[in-house]
């Protein structure tokens, strides 16, 4: 029962913060949106490369949990310490990589055949966040650190907080006022480098003065890279942070294929996206969470407890994704009206969402058991099954079904197909990552027994 505490407890602090960061984009959203359709449409492109390269490389720094998880139950705070020291090269490798991919979009414009009107604006906005890369990775290293020790409230704490500064900052530079001109969208990306590097303040600040990081000699030299210990990060962080870039370019392509087909079609797909999203926070807060507590138990070498851990967060995160698709399914209707008006795209959107309550089974399953693997250093495998059935069977099935046609079946215009498309793939990777994951935990068995044989 304390486990399945800790568990709800370290998750749902967690989520409050990832839905105060979901805020931020839905804050810019609004905003550009008011200010014109132009902004509104640059953001949208804009956005769509930043969250691709950023994600990326979030996934890389996020990855670093279960070391950091597993020395913290190891009574290890001096090699926990170092560990995060040598974390700050990774990061400094990462912010140069993110920054020549969002200072040279032109290949993904061209291929994704953006208006040639938007291009220079939308190419400004990402020059800007450029600025705003490097700090949200410090951000999340300082993310990472507070999950792995079980105290993530300081860090939603100060998510929520930064909300506050990021509404009216956004509002301020996109509109002008008070002697600033007018920025546009590329106000929004300000205030996002503001609030980033604020954030970054913050959190540095906690390290120097709470007594909960000094066992760890955060402030020491990190001293010069250690490529051991930099090289296990990369053989961790890399795989994952590829996996999730898979999982999110497979979501964006599915926007832009289905953007063709009208406005209708993409207003419904805009209303399931959403949806999608914020649904998904519940079982990545949960897999956050219980990667944690594994991480924690096998560094502590208690394996009983391990697999108590394992056995809560997934029962946990399944119950709950349940619960929430059932509830999308018996409110479809109810919901679509929420976001809309106009009965075509009601209508459609109900149908999106019945597919969704299917699609978020498998989502959860497989953010579930993802997250796990990586307790186990399991992660060329997943991403693996993620680029095959992600990009293969999800997108590029439902894209030739939808255009192109297959075998006897003719073309089939509707957002629908790539949600069917989406849901079987994720369906799948939720019948093949558990398997995986099974066969993680007997290995691991195995070895600890023969060793303390």
């Amino acid at each position: 029962m304390s486990e399945l505490k800790t568990i709800i407890g370290n998750a749902g602090t967690i989520l409050i913060g990832q839905f105060a960061v979901m805020a931020y984009g839905v804050t810019d959203t609004i905003v550009a949106g008011r200010y014109s359709e132009q902004a509104l449409a640059a953001l949208s492109v804009g956005f769509s490369v930043y969250v691709t390269v950023f994600v990326a490389l979030i996934g890389t720094m996020q990855a670093l949990l279960p070391t950091w998880a597993e020395l913290h139950g190891a009574s290890q705070p001096k090699a926990l310490g170092r560990s995060v020291g040598q974390a700050l090269y990774l990061a400094g490798f990462a912010s140069v990589a993110g920054t020549v991919a969002l200072l040279f979009p032109g290949p993904i414009l061209r291929w994704t055949e953006v208006p040639e009107q938007l291009q220079g604006e939308v190419r400004a906005y990402l020059s800007v966040l450029v600025l705003a890369l490097p700090p949200a990775l410090l951000f999340r290293m300082f993310s990472t650190l507070n999950q792995s020790l079980g105290k993530p409230v300081l860090v939603t704490w100060l998510q929520a907080a930064s909300l506050l500064v990021k509404i009216p900052l956004s509002i301020w530079f996109t509109f002008g006022g008070l002697g600033l001109p007018a920025q546009g969208v590329v106000g929004c990306a300000w205030a996002t480098v503001l609030v980033n590097y604020l954030l970054v303040g913050m959190a540095m600040w906690l390290l120097r003065t709470q007594d909960l990081y000094r066992p760890y000699g955060i402030w020491r030299s990190p001293g010069p890279p250690d490529w051991r210990i930099i090289a296990d990060f990369l053989r961790l962080g890399v795989p994952a942070g590829l996996a999730f870039m898979v999982e999110v370019t497979s979501f964006t392509l599915m926007a832009l294929f289905i953007a063709r087909q009208g406005t209708v079609a993409s207003a419904a797909h805009q209303i399931t996206s959403n949806l999608a999203a914020v649904l998904y926070m519940v079982p990545l807060s949960i897999a956050i969470a219980t990667s944690a507590r594994v991480s924690f138990w096998m560094g502590a070498g208690e394996l009983a407890r391990v697999s108590a851990a394992i056995r809560t967060g997934l029962t946990l995160g399944l119950a709950m994704s349940c619960g929430l698709s059932a509830t999308v399914l018996l409110a479809r209707w109810q919901i679509a009206a929420v976001y809309s008006a106009v009965p075509e795209v009601v209508t459609l959107a109900a149908q999106l969402l019945t597919l969704l309550a299917v699609f978020h089974l498998g989502d959860a399953t497989q953010a579930l058991c993802v997250f796990l693997l990586r307790c186990y250093r399991v992660v060329i495998a997943p991403l693996l099954a993620y680029t095959f059935l992600l990009w293969g069977v999800g997108l590029t099935g439902s894209y030739m079904l939808a255009y192109k046609g297959l075998g006897s079946w003719p073309p089939q215009q509707s957002p629908a197909v790539f949600w069917a498309g989406s849901s079987l793939a994720l369906g799948l990777l939720s019948l093949i990552l558990p398997l995986i994951l099974w066969r993680a935990v007997r290995s691991y068995r195995r070895r600890e027994d023969s060793a303390g044989d």
